[in-house]
């Protein structure tokens, strides 16, 4: 494939994955300005504390999407169709198995979930209204992740991306509905965000009604090492999701005794605005993997090349572009989320967007070369780069980083965790174009 081939399946794939991933950080900080004006800081530190479920939730439906899309391109770039078919229905399984496990934790162990997050008081009864909430939609939120996925490996990015837009559209009118007419409060935000994957389910579904598809429901035998190959392939998209969850368990717990729930609610602005930007990440990543394993398929090692390249160059470039934005304007973006114009809340988010927003910079390079390993079929490496990020090295930073810094040395904890990992990720990518793809 040439160079000019390559650069226009890169921005038309990573161009609309992207857009689709943008809309949903939309809804994201919509949500929030929603959630912070109806609610106030108590709104917004339930928020944060439940965003770790739903961040949990959405790292597994990536997993089973991402991990089965994966092997379903690779083998269909080697003419393997009727194992790539198959893929299909070994996702759908394992999803539907991970539904029931989370749907049961909703039901019945949402309170104590939300104590060990570290909720109380009139935070606890938010935080347990929208976990439970959202844990009783994860079928929906499940099928709708593996959709998405193999819509776009299977050559239609464009209505990947329309499903996207359109739950995104929808989320954030609902919200408003349930949110300030009928005065739902959290399980509102929660059952607007239900809905709206609904909805995207339908506009994914046309991708079979027009009869373009690769896969679709087919009677086969399921083997349990087809099962773990997708959760293998899928792995560092689950932990690279997990490491945000982890993060901001941890951060809570340590805020909470350094500054209580109003510590908790600034970190709640940073987390919402680094999740805009971490989405665009993940958008670059899911747009890059099905041309870098239709590369590994084909063993055209200047497609998964350049495409690599072209990815990292992109996320830097996006990062760097942020931070001088939240440098700048860090007052003016914390106003936006502080409508009872708390002084405290002000000083703690805008030092925290400041200092985090540093780290984002490797990050993105971090989260592009994880997804890259698994995405040509070296799911271990990718899993050990998600690993470190999620918990190996951060969690102890944090701890010591908080003793001395304070709250300074909490931002700056996941900033150095991320430069010391994308050191290792930089190392490991090194090594294996240095050999072979």
């Amino acid at each position: 494939m040439n160079k000019k081939t390559i650069r226009r399946d890169f921005t038309k794939y990573v161009s609309l994955s992207v857009l689709g991933m943008l809309c949903f950080s939309g809804f994201v900080i919509v949500d929030t300005l929603f959630i912070a004006t109806a609610l106030g800081p108590n709104g917004l530190a339930s928020l944060n504390i439940s965003i770790a479920v739903f961040s949990i939730l959405q790292g597994v439906g990536l997993m089973v999407g991402i991990g089965g899309a994966t092997r379903y391109a690779i083998l269909r770039s080697e003419s393997n169709f009727t194992g790539a078919s198959s893929v299909f229905m070994h996702s759908l399984a394992l999803g539907g198995f991970l539904a029931v496990v989370f749907v049961t934790t909703g039901a019945f162990f949402s309170v104590p979930l939300a104590r060990v997050l570290g909720a109380d008081g009139e935070v606890l009864t938010m935080a347990v209204e929208f976990i439970q909430t959202t844990l009783l939609f994860s079928p929906v939120l499940m099928l709708n992740n593996i959709l998405i996925a193999f819509v776009r490996n299977d050559n239609n990015p464009k209505l990947s991306m329309a499903g996207m837009v359109t739950a995104s559209l929808c989320n954030i009118v609902l919200d408003y509905i349930f949110l300030f007419p009928l005065g739902l409060g959290m399980f509102g935000a929660a059952l607007a965000t239900g809905l709206s994957v609904i909805l995207s389910i339908a506009v994914l579904s046309l991708h079979f009604v027009r009869g373009r598809s690769g896969f679709g429901l087919r009677r086969c035998r399921i083997y349990i090492k087809k099962i773990a190959d997708v959760i293998a392939l899928g792995a560092s998209a689950l932990v690279g999701e997990l490491a945000f969850a982890i993060a901001l368990i941890s951060f809570n717990l340590v805020i909470l005794g350094i500054e209580g729930n109003i510590g908790v609610a600034a970190f709640g602005v940073v987390a919402n605005i680094a999740i805009v930007v971490l989405n665009i990440f993940i958008g670059v990543a899911q747009g890059v993997q099905p041309l870098m394993s239709k590369g590994h398929g084909l063993k055209d090692s200047k497609l998964v090349k350049l495409t690599l390249k072209y990815a990292l160059v992109l996320v830097i470039l996006l990062a760097v572009v942020v931070y001088g934005v939240v440098n700048f304007y860090s007052y003016s973006i914390v106003a936006a989320f502080n409508s009872e114009g708390d002084d405290t809340l002000a000083r703690l988010a805008a030092s925290g967007l400041r200092i985090y927003f540093i780290g984002l910079i490797f990050a993105g390079v971090n989260m592009i070369i994880a997804a890259f390993f698994s995405a040509v079929d070296n799911a271990r490496t990718g899993l050990v780069i998600s690993t470190l990020r999620s918990c190996v090295i951060i969690i102890p930073l944090l701890l010591v980083f908080s003793a001395v810094l304070g709250m300074d040395g909490v931002w700056f904890s996941f900033v150095v965790a991320e430069f010391i990992v994308s050191v290792i990720a930089v190392v490991f990518v090194y090594r294996r174009l240095r050999w072979s793809i």
